[in-house]
């Protein structure tokens, strides 16, 4: 692969902010004009270099770098998507045993709270979240409170890691007590936003949040990590590692979980630790249950005025949920639509387990007219394997969405009418739901049913054609948007942290292509050799899509990244992208 013959000129010229900057030297050849870092990506004759640093003394600045996702939006997010908090679902952990225990007994540290999908124990976690974080408040408390926490999301690259959860705790903390900042101000001083970013962020953000809790010790730290199962598996013993350290400090741990034998075999050495299973507590948890779904039916518009079939309603569906709450709400998803004659009807085949639930929903799907499932089994696909929660215009682009009035490949931002992608999501039943213009995928256990359960029907040539799918639409959506100054800002020396949001933001259906389109192509390389295959290795030969792409796109591209204040995705993007080139150059 050459890219010596680009088209950019000799002196083009990327600057973010005043901590690094890119420079065209000559052919084929990026520098940076500060000290920093390098990175190398060679792949037969090409040679492209990074140079980076991104060294700050704005606290402020430092916050922002450290933010990967506020998990207080998070939460309103979910408790938004799930709905109805009610307290007397929760109100009878906070008088269980477990729980009294862990809050008042000093040599206990660690609650975790373990049951199967569906038993509501993210809900759960809000509830006390919400409890806890009064007492912050309280002008009875004679020591200080602080509380912190965190919602692992298996579906979202940015929430299933170490890391990314560590900062996440940190980022609270330090909002709610700014003279914490200090402890993180003195390594980002050097390191800047690489150092929650690079190979070694682990150690450097685990070393903080040490320091962080040293620093606590005359106040009670409540941390509470929902969903420990959806962690990266690689990630999940040093978080449990990191739990177990923390015990000489001032510090209480609330975690949640599924019944998973390697989370048990783990944790079950702390001797801090005691244990609420949900499954031990059938009768709380179905109490709970009953009131949602008193709640959930008594808000049903088409039977409103028919208590008879309201109260009809509930004695099935208490029967059938088995103290399930996702089952409740998948269920009055489906009935929310249906008339009063149409929820007699729907009364009689529901069934009784999440899978057959799910699978109820992929056949009416495929009731659909055919061109109507087609394009739902796109969207599915794609949300399935996406690295994150899409926006509406970003899942229209990758799924490759048509609007029925034309075959011709579409690549513009604005192809796809937002009224009929959404409308197009609607018929997805109930495995996708939209906050705020973003897709999301309604359970974990959702996901998994689709990557498994109805890969067949979703994945017909395998998961890893899905992902070169992505790729392959990814490179064509960037060759056709991305453009020298896509801001207009003349200037390429104008700092970044000073560029006002664009509206319309003409990155906007682009961005998640320029973040992770060599993470798909690598999956669907990694897949394909797994299973023996040769691979898709001809995407990366001379005059191939890439480099065509790098040919053409290459500072485009990191000027997209740049202006989004996301350049490290950039080098991580070429390092991987330099190991599948040395990898393909010896298959």
């Amino acid at each position: 692969m050459n890219i010596s013959d680009n088209v950019f000129g000799d002196n083009a010229q990327i600057r973010q902010g005043d901590s690094s900057e890119f420079r065209l030297d000559g052919p084929g050849s990026i520098q940076n004009n500060n000290t920093g870092s390098q990175i190398s990506a060679v792949g037969f004759n090409a040679s492209v270099n990074f140079h980076y640093n991104l060294g700050s003394t704005n606290k402020h600045q430092c916050l922002v770098d450290l933010r990967s996702t506020d998990p207080r939006d998070d939460k309103a997010r979910i408790e938004q998507s799930k709905g109805y908090l009610l307290r007397s679902s929760y109100q009878w952990v906070l008088e269980n045993a477990a729980y009294q225990q862990w809050l008042h007994t000093e040599d206990t540290q660690v609650l975790w709270i373990k049951g199967d999908p569906g038993k509501g124990k993210t809900m759960l976690l809000c509830g006390i979240i919400d409890e806890l974080t009064t007492l912050e408040h309280s002008t009875n408390q004679q020591t200080a409170v602080l509380v912190s926490y965190f919602f692992c999301e298996a579906a979202d690259a940015r929430n299933n890691d170490a890391t990314s959860l560590l900062r996440g705790l940190i980022y609270i903390l330090a909002d709610k007590q700014p003279s914490l900042i200090e402890r993180i101000q003195k390594k980002h001083d050097h390191a800047g936003k690489a150092l929650f970013e690079d190979t070694n962020a682990w150690y450097a953000v685990s070393r903080i949040l040490t320091e962080i809790l040293q620093d606590l010790q005359s106040k009670d730290t409540y941390l509470i990590i929902d969903a420990l199962d959806e962690c990266a598996p690689g990630d999940l013993p040093k978080l449990l590692n990191f739990i177990q350290a923390s015990s000489p400090f001032r510090v209480k741990w609330i975690i949640s979980s599924r019944n998973q034998p390697q989370i048990e075999q783990r944790i079950r050495s702390n001797q801090h630790l005691v244990t609420l299973s949900l499954e031990q507590n059938a009768e709380h948890v179905s109490q709970s249950v009953d009131e949602y779904i008193k709640l959930r039916v008594a808000n049903l518009s088409s039977i409103a005025d028919n208590e008879d079939l309201q109260a009809e309603l509930r004695d099935v569906m208490r029967r059938k949920a088995h103290g399930t709450f996702l089952w409740v709400s998948l269920v009055i998803g489906e009935l929310d639509a249906a008339s009063s004659l149409e929820i007699q009807h729907i009364m009689k085949e529901l069934p009784e387990s999440l899978k057959k639930v799910y699978k109820r929903m992929i056949r009416q799907i495929e009731k659909h007219k055919p061109w109507i499932a087609k394009q739902c089994r796109l969207l599915l696909s794609t949300a399935a394997v996406a690295y994150r929660p899409l926006q509406l215009d970003e899942l229209a682009l990758l799924a490759d969405i048509q609007d029925g009035d034309s075959d011709k490949l579409q690549l513009g931002v604005e192809a796809v009418e937002p009224q009929f992608i959404t409308e197009l999501v609607k018929l997805c039943g109930s495995f996708l739901t939209i906050l705020n213009g973003i897709v999301y995928i309604i359970h974990q256990s959702a996901k998994e049913f689709l990557t498994g359960s109805a890969s067949r029907i979703l994945f017909p040539f395998g998961i890893n054609e899905t992902h070169h799918d992505i790729f392959w639409k990814s490179l064509q959506i960037m060759s056709d948007v991305l453009r020298r100054d896509i801001y207009g800002l003349v200037n390429p020396t104008f700092p970044v942290d000073k560029i006002q949001e664009r509206s319309p933001d003409p990155l906007v259906g682009v961005y998640y292509s320029c973040v992770y389109w060599v993470d798909h192509l690598e999956e669907a390389e990694q897949t394909m050799k797994q299973r023996g295959d040769a691979g898709l290795s001809n995407d990366l030969w001379d005059k191939g899509i890439v480099h065509m792409f790098l040919k053409k796109k290459t500072l485009y591209w990191l000027e997209a990244l740049s202006l989004k204040r996301n350049i490290s995705s950039g080098v991580l993007a070429v390092a991987k992208l330099e190991q599948l080139l040395s990898v393909s150059v010896y298959v």
